[in-house]
């Protein structure tokens, strides 16, 4: 049943703002009142009005400079940034519809301004990587910005951004004491929208540079460097630490072994058989396109695969996704994980579902996390009690640093 907004995928979208609340990305009051504004409307009523508070959340923010109160105006940007990353998800695809570039740049213009009115301003930074750069930013532990400290480096998923990052973990991150990058990899943000550069199984090439990139930083210890995965990060950072050794934990939220077993079990469903769907990506086209009618008809799942994975893989059809899912999987990396290693699980999160089993395969040194919905807390990523999820990662965090 939706919570705040009529349409189940605009609550989906629409809702997860929620779990910035804590972090200054959002208020429920904010979220509500656009719900309300969105109404019964369509995708392009549900980005208009996104829109329209977060442009005036950011004409607050100009007013507010213009007066002297600059903390004001940090808050009002980083709230406009927020409500512009939230416009855009149900206009995912391609040909990339132009509301959607336009918002994402309106998104990462007010971070910036929003970190450049930091009390130690944080700046755009670029990752050297193949021939596109990465998009990163470095932020600082709060009140040890100079000093020597542990980093968190943080990845996203499927669809998340930057600023989505910023408020579900670095800013924990930062109160913690800890430093925390963030980037746009291959298929992300800016790499996907601006470039049309797309995802890649291979994330430990990804993180390499990206550690290559952190050593060259001041003030970060090259022995406690840390990646967090969130979403689809869930697979991509223990997949990028069973090849990227340098690095000295890996937190997965949740544990997720990869793609290719969800599109087993999505074949299954749809009459092919546990042998066939071993060998997903040379189905029969006759299961093949009972998988694509089953798409089709459902809102949710024609977003997941034709709007958000053709366009995050480059590809253009169900059978040449299948094809290239398969690829992302830790079927024979996981015994090369050697750090410490969070994995969480969330009751309600289908993402989750494997956490268990991925848990038992690893050899290093390892933890799992449940958290229930008893305690506000299921549901994809925890993100109706991001708080404690936070807590509870960088608790774990601080033992295996042993952080001060």
């Amino acid at each position: 049943m939706p919570l705040l907004f009529q349409n189940e995928l605009h609550d989906e979208f629409g809702t997860w703002a929620l779990g910035y609340i804590p972090y200054g990305g959002a208020d429920f009051g904010e979220v509500q009142a656009v719900a309300k504004t969105v109404g019964n409307g369509d995708s392009a009523a549900f980005y208009n009005a996104w829109m329209a508070a977060g442009d005036r959340l950011a004409q607050q923010a100009t007013t507010q400079l213009a007066s002297g109160h600059r903390a004001s105006a940090q808050a009002s940007l980083l709230r406009a940034s927020v409500f512009y990353a939230s416009s855009y998800h149900p206009l995912y695809g391609t040909p990339v519809d132009p509301r959607l570039t336009a918002a994402f740049r309106k998104q990462v213009a007010a971070f910036d301004r929003a970190m450049a009115l930091a009390r130690h301003p944080v700046v755009p930074l670029s990752i050297p990587f193949a021939n596109t750069p990465m998009p990163a930013y470095l932020i600082p532990a709060l009140g040890r910005e100079t000093e020597v400290r542990p980093l968190l480096i943080c990845t996203n998923g499927y669809d998340a951004s930057i600023t989505d990052m910023y408020c579900a973990s670095a800013v924990a991150a930062s109160q913690r004491g800890y430093h925390c990058l963030l980037f746009d990899g291959p298929g992300q943000g800016a790499m996907l929208i601006e470039h049309g550069v797309h995802l890649r199984p291979d994330w430990e090439t990804v993180v390499t540079a990206v550690v290559d990139f952190a050593l060259a930083l001041p003030h970060v210890d090259a022995a406690r460097i840390a990646l967090n995965g969130w979403s689809l990060g869930g697979y991509l950072a223990p997949r990028a630490a069973s090849g990227e050794h340098r690095l000295a934990a890996c937190i997965a939220d949740p544990g997720l072994w990869g793609i290719a077993d969800g599109v087993r079990s999505f074949a299954i469903k749809f009459g092919a058989t546990p042998a066939q769907a071993a060998d997903v990506a040379n189905l029969d086209q006759a299961i093949v396109d009972r998988m694509w009618a089953g798409v089709t008809v459902n809102p949710r799942l024609r977003w997941k695969f034709e709007q958000r994975g053709f366009w995050v893989h480059g590809v253009g059809n169900l059978r040449d996704y299948l094809k290239c899912a398969v690829d992302y999987t830790l079927d024979s990396r996981a015994a090369d994980i050697r750090c410490p290693t969070l994995l969480t699980t969330a009751e309600g999160d289908v993402l989750a579902e494997g956490a268990q089993a991925f848990f038992d395969a690893l050899q290093c040194p390892k933890t799992l996390l449940h958290f229930t919905a008893a305690e506000g807390a299921g549901g994809h990523c925890e993100m109706m009690n991001r708080s404690l999820l936070n807590r509870r990662t960088f608790d774990w965090l601080d033992d295996v640093f042993a952080t001060s």
